[in-house]
């Protein structure tokens, strides 16, 4: 049977049903549902010595950069209070909102581990007047912190970066800032050079972009700042090939060596600002005949031996070319 035949089947049963359904009984009931919860607010409200148990967030500020807590700190107090139903209700209702704990006030006043009446003022800062504190958890905060030792590092960036089809990075990326401060241990410092990034891909980049970027944690240790700003220039680029000689040096000079072939391709791309600067005068393959004379077979690598700093992406076509030795004398 199809969704339709049930539907034409079971609409009439519908009808039926919802057309004899006691709305008006449950409405009334409905409303006295609604005053019943109305009577109990109201005697709740009225009601004095309520109790109720609370966690409260803390929050810890104006933490001194070039120190570490002994002691771990509390994420939470755990409050137990007495009050009348409305301000029990109103704490119910700010029960998120964090205890602050000033760290350089605390530090600066000589406390170094807040308990008794000044912690209890504190949690009571928190509270209405009338509401009784009838216990908390934990009974004291240690704030006990040791000195730290302290070193710049410049940092360095770990991951990838790629972009769009026609554009290219066409020099280092920057970072700003270029250095951050680490404070550990003189040991866990001793062994830190660079300050590295959190491994990030940057993907299908069209435009020179800056951008946020977190710092690696390492154990032991606090970088400030913890993120900084990657700068990546991005070019657009054109491709563009040049047919170059092949040359060979220190030659022996009863001996001629050719190549096979002698000319080679290379392409590589350039910015279009840069794009009519290049000549082929600015590249060169030359190979040393002290490195390749003994090559099995009679095959040798290329490489450029001279390029443009502003081009990128260079590729050699054909990459290997065959040579053979012919003696001058012998012509």
């Amino acid at each position: 049977m199809g969704i339709k035949a049930l539907i034409r089947k079971w609409t009439p049963k519908a009808e039926a049903y919802f057309s004899t359904f006691p709305w008006k009984n449950l409405l009334f009931f409905l409303l006295f549902l609604v005053l019943a919860f109305i009577f109990w607010l109201m005697l709740f409200f009225q009601k004095e010595n309520v109790e109720g148990s609370y966690r409260i967030p803390l929050k810890y500020t104006n933490i001194p950069e070039d120190v570490v807590f002994d002691h771990v700190l509390p994420e939470f107090i755990e409050i137990s209070v007495a009050d009348n139903g409305v301000e029990m209700f109103r704490l119910d209702i700010r029960k998120k909102d964090s205890l602050e704990i000033n760290v350089t006030e605390m530090l600066d006043g000589g406390t170094t581990e807040l308990q008794g009446d000044q912690y209890r003022q504190l949690i009571r800062s928190q509270l209405s007047p009338s509401t009784n504190i009838r216990g908390y958890y934990p009974m004291r905060i240690s704030l006990a912190t040791s000195r730290l030792e302290s070193k710049e590092l410049p940092v360095h960036f770990d991951g990838e970066i790629t972009t769009s089809r026609a554009n290219l990075v066409p020099d280092s990326v920057l970072f700003i800032p270029e250095t951050v401060i680490a404070y550990g241990s003189a040991e866990s410092l001793k062994q830190l050079k660079s300050a590295i990034t959190e491994y990030t891909l940057f993907k299908n980049l069209k435009a020179t972009s800056q951008l946020p970027i977190k710092i690696n944690p390492v154990k032991g240790v606090k970088f400030v700042p913890t993120e900084v700003e990657i700068y990546i220039p991005i070019e657009e680029f054109t491709e563009r090939t040049f047919e170059i000689p092949i040359t060979a040096t220190r030659v022996p000079a009863d001996l001629d060596v050719k190549f096979f072939p002698s000319r080679v391709n290379v392409s590589f791309s350039v910015t279009l600002e840069e794009y009519k600067k290049i000549t082929p005068e600015d590249f060169a393959i030359e190979l040393n005949y002290r490195d390749f004379h003994e090559n099995e077979g009679g095959r040798v690598d290329l490489e450029l031996t001279k390029r443009p700093l502003s081009v990128n992406n260079i590729r050699i076509s054909p990459s290997s070319v065959e040579f053979l030795f012919e003696n001058k004398s012998g012509r």
